[in-house]
C-alpha cells in the first residue's frame, strides 16, 4: 500500500491509499477520484517529501484517520444506492438483449415494462437517435472496485 498526497483542479489537497502508483494511475485516468471537498474528479498527485525515518526522533503519536468522504456526499451517495435499488428491484433484468427489447417495446412488438442490462455504446446511442428513451442506472464509484 502507499499513501499519495493529492489535489483536485481546484487546489484542494487530500490524501488516500492505493495499493501501487499504477493503482492510482488507472482510477485517475476512469474517473473514480474525487475530492472530498468539491467533488471534483480532476486529481493529481501532488508534490510530497519522502518520509524517512530517523532514529534520533520519537515516535509521533497515531494521526486522527482522515474521513474522505463528507457527511453531504455520504448522505448522496446513500441516496443513489437507494435509487438504484429500487429500479433494479421494480424492474426486469434482460442482460445483454437490452437494446434490443427496449426497441421492440417501442416499435409495440412486446409488452411496456420497465427493464434494465447491459447494451454497447453504438446500440444506446441507436437508440436515443431513434426517439426512444433510455437512462443509465446510477453507479458510484466503489460499486465498480
Amino acid at each position: 500500500m502507499i499513501r499519495f498526497s493529492l489535489v483536485c483542479d481546484q487546489g484542494h489537497a487530500f490524501e488516500s491509499w492505493f495499493r501501487d502508483g499504477a493503482s492510482f494511475d488507472e482510477q485517475a485516468e476512469r474517473g473514480l477520484l474525487s475530492c472530498p471537498t468539491c467533488s471534483s474528479s480532476k486529481i493529481a498527485k501532488a508534490i510530497m517529501a519522502p518520509q524517512v525515518a530517523r532514529k534520533d526522533r520519537e515516535v509521533p503519536e497515531p494521526q486522527k484517520p482522515v474521513a474522505l468522504v463528507s457527511p453531504e456526499e455520504a448522505t448522496v451517495r446513500l441516496k443513489i444506492r437507494e435509487l438504484r435499488a429500487m429500479l433494479t428491484e421494480h424492474s426486469d433484468y434482460v442482460g445483454e438483449d437490452f437494446a434490443e427489447q427496449a426497441r421492440r417495446m417501442h416499435e409495440g412488438e412486446i409488452k411496456h415494462r420497465s427493464i434494465y442490462g447491459e447494451a454497447k455504446s453504438d446500440d444506446v446511442r441507436g437508440l436515443i437517435d431513434d426517439g426512444i428513451e433510455v437512462y443509465p442506472l446510477p453507479n458510484l464509484p466503489d460499486d465498480l472496485n
